[in-house]
C-alpha cells in the first residue's frame, strides 16, 4: 500500500434516490424509499473510495464485513451523502466507520471491513473455487 492512507481519511458518494434504489420483491415496489441494500452498496462504495488511491499495482481490496444500522427512510428523488472514514489501518487491513445522510440527518451507520491482498492471491482463490 502507497503511504498516506491513515486513520481519519474520508471519502464520501453523493446520490439522489431514484425509484431503481427503491426496495422490490418479483418486480414490485414495496415503499419509494431507499432501500437497505442500496444504502449497502454505497457504503461499500464510499469505503472503496477511501482505499483506492492508495492501492499499489500488485494489490487488491477484498471486501470481508459489513454492518448497516439502517436508521430512517428517506424519500425518491431526496439526496443522500455516504461518508466512509478509516478508523483503523495496517498493512492487510482498512476499517471504515460509515455514515450517510439526508441533509443533516443522519439515516444510517456503519462499519465497512476490507482486507488488502495481492491480485496473484485473490485470483488464485477465485480459481479454487469455480
Amino acid at each position: 500500500m502507497s503511504p498516506g492512507l491513515k486513520v481519519g481519511v474520508t471519502a464520501q458518494v453523493e446520490v439522489t434516490v431514484t425509484e431503481d434504489m427503491c426496495p422490490a420483491f418479483d418486480g414490485v415496489i414495496v415503499h419509494r424509499v431507499y432501500s437497505t441494500w442500496s444504502l449497502a452498496h454505497h457504503m461499500e462504495l464510499a469505503a472503496r473510495k477511501v482505499l483506492a488511491p492508495f492501492l499499489e499495482a500488485h494489490e487488491e481490496g477484498l471486501g470481508t464485513h459489513l454492518s448497516v444500522d439502517h436508521l430512517a427512510p428517506t424519500p425518491v428523488g431526496k439526496t443522500v451523502r455516504v461518508v466512509a472514514e478509516a478508523t483503523g489501518v495496517d498493512d492487510r487491513r482498512l476499517v471504515c466507520t460509515v455514515r450517510a445522510f439526508d441533509g443533516a440527518r443522519l439515516i444510517a451507520h456503519g462499519t465497512q471491513v476490507q482486507r488488502l491482498l495481492p491480485r496473484e492471491t485473490i485470483r488464485s482463490l477465485i480459481e479454487r473455487h469455480r
